[in-house]
This record gives structure tokens, sequence and C-alpha cells, in this order.
């Protein structure tokens, strides 16, 4: 199958592992969020954030891995605010990341008379989509999507596939033409099977696929009581190169904190992956790990 790949805000996602860099996806504003001083109505320490937003583009600079913003907000007034904040103070792409579909909708509006419909992906469409979400992104000229392989009917690698193929024709209708498939890790199990529907899903679609592997971190509830505080980094990116093992295009890496040490990991496996592609007669590009981490 074709790899497709899509550029979206001038970052481009996709194709065939080793040839292209994983692009990498920091959080920020999140629940519990350091830089957050009221969820609600999007007052935040700004010069916080911005350190941490230079800091991810510094690494991305270092590595060659492009990045994206996932920018999380409970309220449509605290998202609208975080996504004018992030626009003014960067140009990647970001990731339109409501807590709910009527705060995702509602932001919106917001991204149309902004006119940052080019650098937004909506974050996310899932089976139990609403119908006003397809109308207002479709009215909204976004064309970028997260499509979440997930289904509360049938949580195999298959019933996850299936999920995704029933989305494609509904995101088509609104609109979108960029479609990024997540494909869904809750916990450790599930990160086996999100590894394993990202190389199925490359292979019949040739779609770019992706996941938040650091989830099945996160939920491990016995990590740091059991085996201490200090595996939980390690943890996190090895989380994280088992995807990109498997073939993942872009990673939802978590907390923006994580990094300074989330982008030397994935670089490291995107060169070796790269060495790979040189020797097949793929000549990656120059700004690529292989010949950035060196």
């Amino acid at each position: 199958m074709e790899q497709k790949i899509f550029e979206i805000g001038g970052v481009r996602v996709g194709g065939i592992p080793g040839e292209r860099p994983t692009v990498l996806v920091g959080s920020i504003f999140y629940h519990g969020h350091k830089v957050v001083k009221d969820d609600r109505r999007g007052e935040f320490d700004r010069v916080l954030a911005e350190e941490l937003v230079n800091r991810q583009e510094e690494f991305s600079d270092k590595t060659g891995n492009p990045c994206m913003l996932d920018v999380v907000g409970s309220t449509s007034e605290a998202l609208n605010k975080f996504l004018d904040f992030t626009a003014s103070i960067t140009d990647i792409p970001l990731l339109m990341d409501g807590i709910s579909s009527a705060v995702r909708v509602k932001s919106l509006e917001y991204v149309e008379e902004c006119g940052l419909q080019d650098r937004i992906i909506y974050n996310s469409l899932t089976p139990d989509f609403r119908e006003e979400e397809l109308v207002k992104i479709r009215e909204a000229g976004v064309e970028s999507a997260i499509l979440l392989a997930y289904t509360t009917k049938d949580f195999t690698s298959k019933g996850r596939v299936e999920a995704v193929k029933s989305l494609l024709p509904i995101a088509e209708k609104a609109g979108v033409r960029k479609p990024l498939i997540d494909t869904c890790v809750l916990d450790i199990p599930t990160l086996g099977i999100g590894c394993r529907v990202i190389q199925d899903l490359k292979m019949d679609l040739g779609l770019p696929v992706g996941c938040g592997a650091h989830n099945a971190i996160g939920t491990w509830k016995g990590l740091k009581t059991k085996m201490g505080v200090q595996a939980e980094k390690p943890s996190m990116a090895a989380a994280n190169v088992l995807a990109v093992a498997a073939g993942a295009d872009f990673l939802l890496y978590g907390p923006i904190e994580s990094a300074e040490y989330i982008f030397p990991t994935i670089a490291m496996v995107d060169a070796a992956y790269g060495q790979l592609a040189l020797e097949g007669g793929k000549m990656p590009k120059p700004s690529h790990p292989l010949f950035r981490i060196a």
C-alpha cells in the first residue's frame, strides 16, 4: 500500500518508516499542568508556557524530529485563550484538544474567526461522534483531524481497525482531507494492541498512524510503588520506542516537559532506521535525525 504523506501547517507526517522522522507532539495546558492557574477561565503562567514550547522546538531543531502541540482545554473559553497564545508564539501545528465535543465544537468558531484552519488538527473524532461536530468542522474549514481507533463493541486489534474504517467516510463528509489515526493506547495491554494496529493500518490504508504510548505508563499503578520512581522515565521512553519500532508516524508523547528525553530517544531510533533506508537506496533528507544527532 502506498504510504501517504500529509503536510499540515508546514509539517509533513506519514510515509515509509526510516525515510522520514517521527513527528513528536507534546501536550500543554492539560489537567493538573503546573502552568495553568485557572483551567476554566484559561489563566496561566505565560512565561513558563513559552519556555516549555521553546524547549520542545529546541530539541526538534537538535534532532530533526518535527513537532506539534497538543493544546488541551477544559472549557471553550480556556481553549480559545490557549490556542490564541500558542498560535502567537509558534508556527507549528496545533491539536485542538477540548476535553469534550461541546468544548471543541465551540472553539471551532474561534478557529474560523482567527483563520487558524490550516494549522489546526481536530482532536479527536470517535465512533460516538456528534453530528454537530461534522457540521462545525466542515464550516470552519479544518481539513485535519485525529481519528480514534477505539470502540466499546470490540476491544481487539481487528475491532480497532474496523472502527477506523467506519470513521473514514464520516470524516470525509466533514471535509477532513488529512486524517491522522490514533490507535488509542490506554494501558499496558492496549500498548501491544495499539502497536499491532499501527502496522495493520499502515499496510491496509497507508495513512499516517500513531498513538499516545505514554498512557501505558501513566496508568501503570504499580510502577512507582513496586519499581521505584527511577523507573518512570525509562519506561516512558521505552513505550514510545515500541510504537516507533512498530512504524508510528507520530507520537503524542505526553507532557511537554518530557521533550528533553523523548526527542533524543526517538531520534536515535529514527537514525537507526534511517541508515536502513539509506542502505535500501533511499536518501533521507539532510534534516533527518541520521544527520543531526551525531
